[in-house]
């Protein structure tokens, strides 16, 4: 998953960099001005999409009744699907701010930067989201220990 949050930081920074401070010009290409605000909501739907799957998929997992480790694997392909997502958006980010210099890719990109840090997975919040107690609790919390 850190590979996911990386890959689109250069690319932001880039043209984030470039945008602010130009001290080369490069060719870049025409793109006509009304695709800037459908990159724009395209970016805020896939955050708010994001969210929405998210809740919807714990809420699903939670009332599954199911074994704890299948719970888990439910949770990371959720996790997973959840960062693929926000990778989209940070790339839709960085193309939109190069191409239309609109700060409201920064924002959004600010937001999915918020997101990330955030929504990380981690044995506290999985016993946090699914209320595990006793046993169950146990065995997410020391997952991360090694022996």
């Amino acid at each position: 998953m850190l590979i996911l949050i990386i890959l689109p930081l250069p690319f932001f920074a880039f043209a984030y960099l470039y945008t602010t401070n130009p001290t080369r010009t490069i060719q870049i290409p025409e793109i006509p001005a009304f695709f800037n605000p459908f990159f724009l909501s395209l970016a805020l739907a896939l955050l708010a999409f994001q969210q929405i799957y998210f809740q919807r998929s714990i809420r699903a997992i939670k009332g599954s009744g199911l074994e704890i480790k299948e719970k888990f694997n439910r949770y990371a392909k959720t996790v997973i699907w959840r960062y693929w997502l926000l990778l989209v958006v940070g790339f839709i980010c960085a193309a939109g701010l190069l191409l239309y210099q609109n700060t409201g890719f920064t924002i959004a990109y600010a937001i999915t930067l918020v997101l990330i840090s955030v929504a990380k997975p981690s044995p506290v919040r999985i016993i946090r989201l699914f209320h595990l107690k006793g046993e169950e609790k146990d065995l997410i919390f020391n997952i991360n220990r090694i022996e």
